[in-house]
């Protein structure tokens, strides 16, 4: 795994980056790493084609947060709530609707507290329905492996980022 690269960014704007994974093990180690110290509370975005690590993230960060049960992938249900110790995830994959006003029907902007961490795939399908993002990682097919270009988009998350690559 090398997460890593170049860093670009500004106090004024994003913090951006890289990742390379050569194989899915890599991958969930570097969820199992994004966990350590994690702000709440988080707005993470996930955005790729379908396969390229989504899921695969979003699976590992849950579980590397401490939930122990089984992880599945909210294509048909839109929300899955993971309820830790001391915060709770919300994961959202907005690949089947249709329409962003859908998203008004989950009261998404009642389950967020200062305590939760709210993972969106297909981001781009819930209009100005989502909150705006801490993070948005992009993940895309490289061979057998997986590429991530990442953009730290608010202060919290960049502090968090600079953490990543000191650790």
């Amino acid at each position: 795994m090398a997460f890593g690269g170049p860093v670009s960014g500004s106090a004024s704007g994003p913090v951006t980056g890289k990742a390379v994974f050569p194989d899915e093990q890599d991958l969930i180690r570097f969820a199992n790493k994004f966990s350590h110290h994690i702000p709440l509370p988080l707005v993470i975005w996930l955005e790729g084609d379908l396969g390229a690590g989504k899921t695969s993230f979003a699976r590992g960060l849950i579980h590397a947060l401490g939930y122990r049960g089984r992880v599945k992938s909210p294509t048909y249900g839109l929300l899955e709530h993971y309820q830790l110790e001391s915060l709770k995830v919300l994961h959202m994959d907005l690949y089947r609707i249709s329409d962003p006003g859908e998203l008004e029907f989950l009261g998404i902007e009642d389950l967020l507290d200062e305590r939760t961490i709210l993972l969106v795939e297909w981001p781009d399908k819930g209009g100005s329905w989502l909150p705006e993002p801490d993070f948005i990682l992009t993940f895309a097919y490289a061979g057998e492996g997986r590429d991530l270009d990442w953009k730290a988009c608010s202060q919290r998350a960049q502090a968090f980022a600079a953490g990543l690559y000191s650790t």
